[in-house]
């Protein structure tokens, strides 16, 4: 399997998962499915549309292949008729909700926090560190920062289970990982580490310390 199949089928992957999440948040704000899909697909693509502004890439990627975004718009799509034929089985269960937003939005974050660092590499910025692990971290979170906003919620990344730290630890372990392990090494090791520390933080309630 060549690299650049493995990058599409997790940007893929990245697309559908943040999708999913937009919808669940959608659902728990009573949208219509012209809202909820429109909430899906923002969450998808926002991250990599303010990745691209970034780096001057004009016009920004998800227009010159709308792949992602048709893979975003379907997956919305499939998730609000699955919520709402459902709804009558699954309303009653809001940790299943909680549970889908978890798993949906730690595996856009881990992805796009590589795919961002990644793009700002092969825009050739491969030696200035500081900016490629920016880059990553906020198309990790880019994407769930619109989201939330669109739907009137204090943005994730403000408020729960170190959501920010692990884009930003999976960012930086991408590019230092880079050079010393390899392009697909780097990227199993991001990953793993990305959603192990989303995992750790849900399962045992680690927050950073909070204002009161």
């Amino acid at each position: 399997m060549s690299i650049s199949f493995f990058v599409t089928m997790l940007e893929m992957i990245g697309s559908a998962a943040f999708a999913v999440s937009g919808v669940v948040v959608a659902k728990t704000k009573k949208m219509d499915i012209f809202g909820a899909v429109i909430l899906g697909c923002m969450t998808a693509v926002g991250g990599g549309f303010i990745r691209d502004l970034i780096l001057g890439i004009h016009p920004p990627l998800m227009f010159l292949n709308p792949s992602y975004v048709l893979c975003a718009f379907v997956f919305s799509i499939i998730t609000f008729l699955i919520e709402y034929t459902g709804a009558d089985r699954f309303s009653r269960h809001k940790s299943f909700s909680d549970l889908l937003l978890n798993i949906t939005d730690t595996l856009g974050l881990a992805i796009f926090a590589i795919m961002g660092a990644r793009t700002a590499m092969e825009n050739g910025y491969v030696d200035n560190r500081f900016l490629c692990i920016f880059v990553g971290t906020l198309t990790g979170i880019g994407g769930g920062i619109l989201r939330d906003m669109l739907a009137g919620e204090m943005p994730l990344i403000m408020r729960s289970r170190v959501y920010g730290v692990a884009a930003l630890l999976g960012a930086m372990i991408f590019v230092y990982a880079y050079s010393v392990f390899g392009e697909l090494n780097a990227m199993v090791c991001s990953f793993v580490v990305t959603v192990t520390i989303r995992y750790c933080a849900i399962h045992y309630r680690w927050n950073l310390p909070r204002l009161k």
